[in-house]
């Protein structure tokens, strides 16, 4: 299968998805691939496969590589006596910004490139924890308890201790801090507010279950990764969430019962279907007092969770063969047509 992948951007998680892309090279070998990086100047870059290590981009060795385009249903590099087309499908493989907040899907969908990815309305409510708050209300999902800080704003916190502080826009656990008493507090907000303008406050649950599931919809079905139980310490910060990116083998299936599965796959449907079509997602879930709680949707899941899926390269042909497709409106200039015979020119 041929696909494209597509990394890099205007992002906190920028060597993020330098690492994702590396990742999927491995574990795609089979697959006819092409690379293009997004500069943090959003040049885009053709990079030779051999050269698709983290030096090539750290020392800015990818600056020597061809410049692409874009034009209808390609990307596009123009010498003066030729031009060459790449017109794969395309993974979007850009986390964070750009990526997973609809700049990319915008700018696909406007040229009419395939892509695997999340389309515009399921980045506007997986980006922003908000709005994702606001998605899990209305579709009758649980989530976690929350309050919207703003900057410059003074607000007394109404969560009791300890507490979870989380820029709102943001992924890889950049910018959060478990605040255990007061006294932590404005060092958190100190910490959270240079990533973003709006944060999120949400109690810290002792005791709490977390699972973790992917999916997507192929061929008229829904399809599940295995559920995933992560270890870890009181959360993964960036430099564990870093190292966790570059992950390409299986996991062992959680240990759960069918009667919970079934609850987290019901719930997972339930965020996905109507909106995340064309994308493979991983949703991340709490079990607390027995209750299912959806905790973060991951619409660009690091190295796309891989290692969740017992064939991850069936997958993807899976998801390329069933993308959505936007239908534009034949423009016939009958209206003006018509007006300027009324007038007789």
């Amino acid at each position: 299968m041929k696909l494209t992948i597509l990394f890099g951007g205007a992002s906190f998680e920028h060597e993020i998805s330098i690492v994702s892309a590396i990742t999927l090279k491995e574990k795609l070998s089979n697959f006819d691939l092409t690379f293009i990086f997004c500069d943090s100047d959003h040049t885009f870059y053709l990079v030779e496969a051999s050269k698709m290590k983290a030096v090539t981009f750290s020392k800015g060795e990818h600056k020597k590589m061809p410049v692409l385009t874009l034009a209808q249903g390609a990307f596009v590099q123009k010498s003066m006596f030729s031009k060459s087309e790449y017109n794969s499908v395309v993974l979007n493989l850009i986390h964070g910004a750009d990526g997973e907040d609809g700049t990319i899907a915008a700018l696909l969908d406007f040229y009419s490139i395939k892509y695997i990815g999340p389309r515009v309305d399921a980045c506007t409510f997986s980006y922003d924890k908000r709005y994702t708050k606001y998605l899990c209300e209305a579709i009758g999902v649980k989530s976690v308890k929350y309050e919207v800080m703003h900057k410059n704003e003074h607000c007394n916190i109404q969560t009791p201790y300890p507490i979870i502080i989380k820029p709102s826009s943001l992924g890889s656990s950049i910018g959060v801090s478990i605040v255990k008493d007061e006294s932590e507090l404005d060092y958190a907000l100190d910490v959270a507010f240079e990533f973003d303008d709006t944060v999120i406050v949400e109690p810290f649950l002792e005791g709490v279950k977390e699972y973790n599931l992917a999916g997507y919809y192929a061929n008229g079905a829904m399809h599940y990764s295995i559920v995933e139980e992560p270890h870890k310490e009181e959360f993964l910060d960036f430099e564990k969430k870093y190292m966790d990116f570059s992950r390409s083998e299986q996991v062992l299936t959680a240990d759960v019962s069918e009667e919970l599965t079934l609850r987290l796959k019901t719930n997972f449907e339930k965020v996905y279907r109507g909106l995340f079509e064309g994308a493979l997602i991983r949703c991340d879930f709490f079990v607390f007092n027995d209750e299912v709680l959806l905790n973060e949707i991951n619409p660009i899941p690091g190295s796309m969770a891989n290692y969740l899926f017992e064939d991850f390269a069936v997958s993807l042909e899976e998801l390329s063969s069933s993308l959505p497709h936007s239908k534009r409106p034949k423009v016939t200039y009958e209206y003006i047509h018509s007006i300027s015979q009324a007038k007789g020119k």
